[in-house]
């Protein structure tokens, strides 16, 4: 596939299709969006087939120079295969997943879906400053009419707090962008991450960026949007927005923070823990109380995204892997769990919690897949959480044992409310007929839930087909970072943080 366009055609495909779906009625805009969304499922598949595992770093390049200092410039890394994968595979679920509870404004419906499948692939694959910041940026508006069209009552609430929060970070981000450029003459991201900034000034960069990518992930305690949309936005929406948009922080964190802002990220890596420990138990805590179904899966989010941030902070292979593994499985648990949701949803029109019980009676295949997505949320050894959670900690001990015991508190905590969750929900007496009535999954739903449980068993019998293309990229991250590398709590205690943490690099590159 060597000089043929495919990351230009994965962004095409949706977008034409979009336009077709604003001008077609209801039934033909589905069928419009399915085929799209399949079409782009299938140049994924090429494109993780053709990529060259082991060879050059940035492959399937494109570039055409626009204007002075602006350049339409795609291209990916391992990382950002695996997640233009995890994109490509959840929309056709997405759309399966509204088609038939969506019934007003379809063709709009449709064409914001694919038009957000087309953002979400290029902030992936952009290789220049400005186009990530645009297709970053413009991901925002086809969520927030989704939430404010389609969404719940208070939906108009929701969208724009969602909007505002997202947007306002951003400025602060941008600003950064043009003195970067400006600085390095040059607004590619290959060459920007070698690039060496002042030290002292990488504080105030890293700030900027990390006031966008925090509320993004979202971290603690700037999350509070995040429970809000998910409740209001329709079920596809909230697939969409837990299966990919909060991934785009950490992958800002992966592409930005960590290797262009090194030091100031080794400085303020102790404040990614702190945030990220209080995000672990706090939401934990309060998803405990929770009686909205949706608002519990949306604040577990909040605490697996913070099992991300600090293994991403964790300075090492190890924790690196495992945030990516616990940001890939996180996509399709979270939003498997969110279909769960919906499938009752469309049934009773309502997440209340009380209002189900004992649905394994009448809907068993139900809570087979709703039973594997929950103990994959809970890390049960052979799923795919198990991989990235396990992963994540061995990282983080390598730093400090404290924030590995905080965060194992906080994995505990989520055991106990996802199991909460389904014994309510599928165990105990039918204390309502009309739950009880309710029929099992159709083919439908089968279709939907079907291919996630697939790759989710996938994942964690097998990682190592989506750690391999990864690992060469995160290797070369490691080395970037390794020459600020934080000092751990057992060295401080020490006494020589500084040689400490240089002879605990050479033991992770050896061990590796």
């Amino acid at each position: 596939m060597n000089g043929f366009p495919i990351l230009t055609l994965m962004l095409a495909v949706p977008l034409a299709a979009a336009v077709a779906c604003l001008f077609a009625e209801a039934r033909a805009a589905r069928t419009i969006a399915l085929l799209a969304t399949l079409v782009d499922f299938v140049l994924g598949v090429l494109l993780w087939v053709n990529y060259d595992i082991g060879g050059a770093q940035w492959q399937f390049t494109e570039r055409v120079e626009l204007f002075a200092g602006f350049s339409y410039a795609l291209g990916i890394d391992g990382i950002a295969l695996m997640l233009i994968m995890l994109s490509v595979f959840l929309m056709p679920i997405c759309i399966g997943a509204s088609w038939n509870s969506i019934e007003k404004r379809v063709g709009e419906y449709m064409a914001a879906f694919l038009l957000m499948e087309t953002l979400m692939i290029g902030v992936f694959a952009a290789q220049d400053l400005y186009l990530f910041y645009i297709f970053f940026e413009a991901g925002l508006i086809p969520m927030y009419l989704i939430i404010g069209i389609w969404g719940g009552s208070e939906r108009i609430y929701a969208s724009y707090k969602f909007f505002l929060y997202t947007l306002l970070g951003s400025v602060l981000m941008l600003i950064a962008m043009l003195w970067m450029a400006n600085e390095a003459g040059t607004t590619d991201i290959p060459t920007l991450m070698a690039y060496d900034f002042d030290p002292k000034v990488q504080t105030w960069l890293w700030l900027a960026f990390f006031a966008s990518f925090a509320v993004k992930m979202p971290m603690w305690p700037v999350h509070t949007w995040l429970p809000d949309a998910h409740v209001q936005a329709p079920t596809a929406g909230s697939v969409i927005l837990a299966g990919v948009l909060l991934k785009m922080g950490g992958y800002g964190f992966i592409r930005f923070s960590l290797p262009m802002f090194p030091e100031a990220s080794a400085q303020f890596a102790w404040l990614v823990f702190g945030l990220s420990m209080v995000a672990v138990v706090y939401t934990s805590l309060v998803a405990l109380v929770q009686h909205d179904m949706k608002k519990l899966i949306a604040y577990s989010s909040v605490a697996h995204m913070a099992i991300v941030t600090i293994g991403l902070f964790a300075f090492n292979p190890q924790g690196l892997e495992g945030s990516m593994i616990v940001m890939l499985s996180h996509g399709l648990v979270s939003g498997a769990l969110f279909l769960s949701v919906g499938v009752i949803y469309d049934r009773l029109h309502t997440r209340e919690i009380d209002r189900y019980g004992g649905l394994s009676i009448n809907m068993p295949y139900y809570a087979l897949f709703f039973m594997l997505f929950t103990m994959a949320s809970v890390g049960l050894p052979g799923t795919s959480g198990f991989v990235g959670e396990f992963l994540s900690l061995a990282g983080i001990y390598q730093v400090s044992s404290w924030v590995t015991a905080v965060c194992t508190t906080g994995i505990i905590l989520g055991a106990a409310y996802r199991l909460y969750l389904y014994r309510r929900v599928a165990f105990g007496e039918q204390k309502n007929a009309d739950a009880a009535a309710m029929p099992d999954l159709d083919w439908r739903e089968w279709a939907m839930m079907a291919p996630i449980a697939a790759a989710v068993l996938w994942m964690g019998i097998y990682p190592e087909s989506f750690l391999a293309p990864m690992r060469q990229d995160i290797a070369a991250l490691d080395a970037r970072v390794a020459r600020a590398k934080p000092a751990g709590d057992a060295q401080i205690k020490a006494g020589k943080p500084k040689e400490a943490a240089a002879e605990a690099h050479t033991a992770h590159e050896g061990a590796h």
